[in-house]
């Protein structure tokens, strides 16, 4: 048996002190983020898709268009985690005469993009041009939106800090958004 040889360029394939290569999420885990939140929210999974969201998360959906802060103009919806939990609670409620029978709703997404990669403060941002319908008896709504989710990894898992949802025409005038784009 031949003596044990070093392999030739292994260094350049994984360094090992290389931590910012293996420290964060790659694109395609960021990606994939993505498309399973949305798919969460079309299947009723909305119990897991809160897990989704760090404990400060919050959902956003801005009235004006390149709103830049959520708390000095009204916003179609900001809500923090507990709001979520609250509307949640909302929709599986049996006394929600407004669900019956419930909503349903599909997430068309394009390719996401990657905007922002900050290993250093735990901090990734994602930008998905969509169309979301939601429908109920006959109605149907259609909206063309933007979704950017500032992403973090908490205890190794992807977690929602923000999640900003820019509808094209956000200042026209609306029904009831029932669910989450």
């Amino acid at each position: 048996m031949a003596d044990a040889q070093p392999v030739p360029r292994l260094a350049e394939i994984h360094d090992p002190f290389d931590v910012a290569a293996v420290s964060g999420p790659t694109d395609q885990e960021l990606t994939d983020f993505v498309v399973r939140e949305a798919r969460l929210i079309d299947a009723h999974r909305l119990d897991e898709w809160l897990d989704l969201f760090a404990d400060d998360g919050v959902y956003w959906m801005p009235l004006e268009w390149g709103q830049t802060d959520p708390r000095l103009t009204a916003s179609l919806m900001y809500e923090d985690k507990l709001l979520l939990t609250i509307r949640i609670e909302r929709l599986k409620g049996n006394r929600t005469f407004s669900q019956k029978p419930r909503s349903r709703c599909h997430h068309l997404l394009q390719a996401t993009q990657v905007d922002k990669r900050d290993e250093a403060n735990n901090e990734y941002v994602t930008w998905t041009p969509m169309h979301y319908v939601e429908t109920r008896y006959d109605e149907q709504q259609l909206y063309a939106a933007w979704a950017t989710h500032t992403l973090t990894t908490v205890n190794g898992k992807l977690k929602i800090k923000l999640k900003r949802v820019d509808i094209v025409n956000c200042d026209a005038a609306f029904g009831n958004i029932q669910l989450f784009m």
